[in-house]
């Protein structure tokens, strides 16, 4: 039987209601439901597996049932797949989950019958070097952001494009987004909206000690390294807001192009300004 993996968002008491009639729908329609933990604690029944194995049992599709953050981390599970995935928003606000919970069962049917397009997301390389050699690399769909933790005091940075030197200053910290992410922590710390078809990264310093720094967007296919030449205690480098790693003096943050892609269900086709007016009420007085 063809089988649809389902990925939920913990403390959303509404999908024990949900969650046995979607799987009721969908075996009526010859499909079978492979649970995350999560998603399988709601209803303690049905064939679960970690987010990671869940790749092991070849599903042609997955249901994302919460919020941005859920999607963030399906999408960082299922990057190096071709499997599209169907993100239903029960957060609060949901810029990438766009799916609203009443078009869930239109949605699926459109997958079903072919008439549903996907919205290809690019994502993010990102590799964290000490002395000299890898010690982690991810793949990010919005954002790595470098931050300082309690402690009220900047770090210094230097940022290279292609090795070549771009800025060397003071900051409170300093985000790496793509157009995905523009929306994201980017978008509060004043960078730029990017659509989500340009091929560009963007960097932007977060709260600066100098008013010459501003964002930049750069070109997709750039090497983009910061070095953290003075360090704040507990200064944290996170993927997408959900690994976090401590930095030390000298460490080298390397982004790029990552080669996978995000390929993301829609039955229609909202628009990035859509979503910023029916959200942010951006353009509305």
């Amino acid at each position: 039987m063809r089988k649809v993996a389902i990925i939920s968002k913990p403390q959303k008491p509404e999908l024990a209601t949900l969650l046995p009639e979607l799987i009721h729908w969908l075996g009526a329609h010859q499909l079978e439901a492979v649970l995350d933990p999560i998603s399988g604690s709601y209803i303690g029944e049905g064939e679960c597996c970690d987010r990671a194995q869940l790749i092991g049992h070849n599903p042609e599709l997955v249901i994302v049932l919460g919020g941005d953050g859920t999607l963030l981390a399906a999408a960082r599970a299922f990057a190096k797949t071709d499997i599209p995935i169907l993100s239903v928003n029960l957060g609060s606000l949901g810029f990438l989950t766009e799916v609203p919970l009443s078009q869930l069962y239109i949605t699926l049917e459109g997958w079903l019958e072919g008439r549903s397009g996907l919205d290809e997301r690019g994502m993010m390389h990102a590799r964290l070097v000490r002395d000299g050699k890898i010690i982690h690399e991810w793949d990010a769909l919005n954002d790595v952001v470098i931050s300082k933790g309690a402690i009220a005091r900047m770090g210094d940075y230097n940022i290279h494009l292609d090795r070549q030197l771009v800025a060397q200053f003071r900051a409170d910290g300093i985000i790496v987004a793509t157009p995905t992410g523009s929306t994201a922590y980017n978008l509060s710390a004043n960078g730029p909206i990017v659509m989500s078809s340009v091929d560009a990264l963007i960097v932007t310093p977060i709260c600066p000690h100098l008013l010459t720094i501003r964002p930049i967007v750069v070109p997709g296919g750039a090497e983009i390294s910061v070095c953290v030449t003075g360090i704040a205690d507990q200064t944290y480098l996170t993927v997408d807001g959900q690994e976090a790693v401590e930095l030390q003096l000298n460490d080298e943050l390397n982004c790029g192009r990552s080669p996978y892609r995000v390929r993301m269900v829609r039955l229609g086709e909202h628009g990035l300004f859509g979503v910023l007016r029916s959200k942010l009420k951006w353009g509305q007085r």
